[in-house]
């Protein structure tokens, strides 16, 4: 392990094994600067304000784009906390502010740089700056690249080469491009997904549909019937772009109300039948591999018309009734079977046009940025069972963003991330420190990283020599994800959340990549650090400063009690009885390295908070 290779290596004695533990414990995350109870410290002379007449007072909003629309999420928010007598927490720091927006937004904490140049903007205009900047980045596009790759696909479904075909695809239409006049919309996106055809290599958009054909039809009832039945496919289009847990009706109609049916689960199905997929899926017969270990065969995906030309398919209810149904969206819209077109392409146009498509997306938008969508349970099951806690807030935005805004990711986010709600501290108050009051967003809710964000941070963070380099840092990141990642899917797909704590656990016990990276003399944060000559009391205080911000993302903390004093205290009482030379350079090298270290692997780094 990390640690112990440390401890044998002797460094840890240089500094108070209380104050290392106290730090890879993760009692830092409850004690940040500006996080304690009641009125705390900030950076800035800025002030919360109330909202007045569904204005936008709180900060300067740069650009004015969304403007209304972040006045109203702003008067809707603070309406429940009046109507719920919530006092809400207190506005977060503004370093806090730059990890969490860089976080949820291009999928890794800050820089120090980024960090200089964020606190020298404005402090009204900063945050909204700093949500532009981040928006314009080409991290932006990669990172909503791989959270939709992992939805559409899962982290473990398919081939690696899949998934990244299914990335590169999705980074691609996530990226605007100022000379073609291309601006992202999610329903032009999602239309490409369910309507693609073509080979594996050439439209990486096929993978979707591929990767969850379902189970192969027998081959005496396929030209009737289809190639393959489509279960999985069906599923997760309702779940992922509708909002909507359809697979629970496959069997019998739902049994708590008489909203969805066997049929509208079929219905949708009839749609697929006429998908085609001449080499099967991948992963489906073994992927034949190259010389690198990697799988080479390309697959293909289809629309044949010879397939199920009647459109009709059957299926049994539980009393052992067989009934057909041909392509039927949910609300009862029908295809009229005619062989000149494409059903996939009518579902798109129905999902599309759905009420529920916009807002199935901004539900899902909703629950990135704050740790809990509007509803409940889950962001995927609209239902009276699950209903949202701001009903009117969720059909306005979805409304404009669907008609006003033409379905584009960024202006949802700018709403999001420029309202009072996401920029609030998370630590509760008495009055929102109940798990009934997570429902009112009066505090930003803890959030573990995902496996994703967890890497890019660490190289981040690290500015290891492998993050130089694309294929050497891909490799790697792919190395990591196969250790951490624990996939406990059903027949579904459906992967389990990720705990911060099991992350903890399993990074400690497969440290030695960040191990390598925090001894590197030459590269990275600490080499950094060590080539400053930092090898005294006083340089130490940069010095932290400077660790601090690129693992945390804010400055140690000041005071008797703070960890300047925690770190620096032991280490002056040890150094006379360590070194026994005048040169002291073996033992503040390995006093940054201990630290860092520790900083790497506590509950705040883990965390995005």
């Amino acid at each position: 392990m990390a640690m112990q290779s440390l401890i044998q290596r002797g460094w840890l004695r240089t500094l108070s094994l209380a104050a290392i533990m106290l730090v890879a414990s993760g009692v830092i995350v409850s004690n940040l600067p500006g996080q304690t109870k009641g009125k705390g410290k900030k950076e800035t002379a800025v002030k919360d304000k109330e909202v007045k007449e569904g204005k936008v007072v709180n900060d300067i909003i740069v650009g004015g784009i969304g403007v209304e629309q972040i006045g109203y999420i702003n008067e809707a928010i603070a309406n429940t906390w009046k109507e719920n007598k919530i006092v809400p927490s207190e506005r977060c720091t503004d370093y806090e502010f730059i990890r969490r927006a860089s976080l949820d937004i291009i999928g890794r904490i800050a820089t120090v740089k980024e960090i200089g140049v964020f606190l020298n903007d404005p402090p009204l205009e900063r945050r909204s700056r700093l949500i532009e900047r981040l928006l314009k980045s080409p991290e932006y596009a990669t990172n909503w690249a791989n959270i939709w790759t992992t939805l559409l696909l899962t982290r473990q479904g398919v081939g690696r080469v899949y998934q990244d075909q299914m990335r590169a695809w999705l980074e691609d239409k996530f990226t605007e491009n100022k000379e073609s006049d291309y601006v992202p919309d999610w329903s032009r996106i999602v239309t490409e997904i369910l309507t693609a055809k073509g080979r594996t290599n050439e439209n990486g958009a096929v993978n979707y549909i591929l990767a969850h054909l379902g189970e192969q039809v027998p081959q005496g009832e396929r030209a009737q019937s289809g190639s393959y039945d489509m279960v999985p496919v069906t599923s997760r289009t309702t779940r992922l772009f509708l909002g909507l847990r359809t697979q629970c009706v496959q069997c019998h109609d739902h049994p708590f109300g008489d909203q969805w049916g066997q049929h509208h689960f079929w219905g949708i199905n009839a749609f697929f039948r006429q998908v085609d997929a001449p080499q099967g899926r991948p992963g489906m017969m073994g992927n034949k591999m190259n010389k690198k270990g990697m799988p080479n065969q390309q697959y293909t995906l289809e629309e044949n018309t010879n397939l199920n030309p009647k459109g009709l398919i059957a299926y049994e209810r539980r009393s052992a009734v067989l009934l057909y149904i041909n392509s039927t969206f949910l609300d009862g819209k029908k295809l009229k079977v005619d062989a000149s077109k494409n059903r996939r392409e009518a579902l798109a146009k129905f999902i599309t046009d759905s009420p529920f498509f916009a807002k199935a997306y901004v539900n899902r938008t909703w629950g990135h940025f704050f740790g809990r969508s509007f509803t409940k349970d889950a962001v995927d099951d609209f239902g009276d069972h699950n209903a949202p806690s701001h009903p009117e807030l969720l059909e306005r935005i979805s409304e404009d963003w669907a008609k006003k805004y033409k379905h584009n990711p960024k202006d949802l986010i700018r709403w999001i991330c420029n309202s009072r709600a996401y920029g609030l501290s998370s630590t509760a108050n008495k009055s929102n420190d109940k798990v009934d009051d997570e429902a009112f967003f009066a505090r930003m809710l803890l959030k573990a990283m995902s496996p994703e964000q967890l890497f890019d941070s660490l190289m981040t963070a690290t500015q290891a020599k492998v993050a130089e380099t694309g294929a050497d840092r891909q490799n790697l990141k792919q190395e990591w994800l196969n250790r951490l990642i624990s996939n406990f899917g059903d027949d579904e797909g459906n992967e389990t959340s990720f705990n911060g704590t099991v992350i903890q656990a399993l990074l400690l016990m497969n440290g030695q990549d960040i191990n390598n990276a925090i001894m590197d003399k030459e590269n990275g944060t600490v080499a950094a650090v060590l080539k400053k000559r930092a090898f005294s009391a006083n340089a130490a205080k940069a010095a932290m400063r400077d660790l601090f911000l690129a693992a945390l993302n804010r400055p140690p903390t000041e005071g008797p009690k703070g960890e300047y004093a925690k770190f620096l205290t032991p280490a002056m009482y040890r150094l006379p009885r360590v070194t026994g030379t005048p040169n002291p350079e073996a033992f503040w090298t390995g006093f940054y390295q201990d630290m860092f270290w520790a900083l790497l692997n506590s509950n705040e780094f883990i965390l995005n908070h």
